[in-house]
């Protein structure tokens, strides 16, 4: 854990340092997208799927000709779908988002892209119960089983289109545990994101 977070600390000083010593360009922007949220935790009792959602918000980018920073502030619809004896059951979470992205320029503005996330839990309601395992015939608020924030590796590719457009495919690998119950199994979260933005102020270009 602590070598991932010194690496992309490292990636992070590189993409600033690479900015800053080249000719600059900014937009400012809004994205959106899809998401395919799933818990990743072994569970006896059940299966995890992919749960469907969507995400939403703003970027700023400041770039140079090969590298680019990109944080973002991002609301995320998470969690899983649960099947427990043919029998589906939803875990439905809220995160707000703060990816922090170094995009690194190959060609005709297509980019790879990598980068800390942090994100904050601000809903979480499920009809099973992570803790005790039991199922319930109604959601019921189990935000005080997670931890309030989480921490994930981004990674990707994109594409920065002409007339300000962007693409963007994204997995969101969580590096935290989630559950404060050091006695249940580890929960964290993955998440595959595909985004289509727009940039809505650009200067130095």
């Amino acid at each position: 854990m602590k070598k991932v977070i010194f690496f992309l600390l490292g990636v992070l000083l590189l993409g600033i340092v690479s900015v800053s010593h080249a000719q600059m360009k900014m937009a400012i922007g809004l994205k959106a997208g899809p998401n395919f949220a799933n818990l990743n935790v072994h569970d006896a009792n059940a299966t995890y799927q992919n749960r469907t959602g969507w995400h939403g918000g703003a970027f700023l980018l400041v770039r140079g000709e090969k590298v680019g920073l990109q944080p973002e502030v991002i609301f995320s619809q998470q969690g899983s779908t649960i099947k427990i004896n043919q029998q589906d059951f939803k875990a439905n979470y809220s995160y707000l988002n703060i990816p922090v992205i170094v995009k690194l320029y190959t060609v005709l503005g297509i980019n790879l892209q990598i980068g800390p996330q942090f994100g904050f839990l601000t809903r979480a309601k499920s009809d099973y119960d992570p803790i005790t395992k039991q199922t319930y015939s109604s959601t019921r608020d189990v935000k005080a089983a997670y931890k309030k924030s989480d921490v994930s590796l981004a990674m990707g590719v994109g594409w920065d289109l002409p007339f300000g457009l962007t693409i963007d495919g994204r997995y969101n690998l969580g590096l935290t545990k989630l559950n404060n119950d050091a006695a249940v199994e580890e929960t964290r979260n993955q998440v595959w994101q595909v985004s289509v933005g727009y940039k809505i102020f650009k200067s130095g270009e």
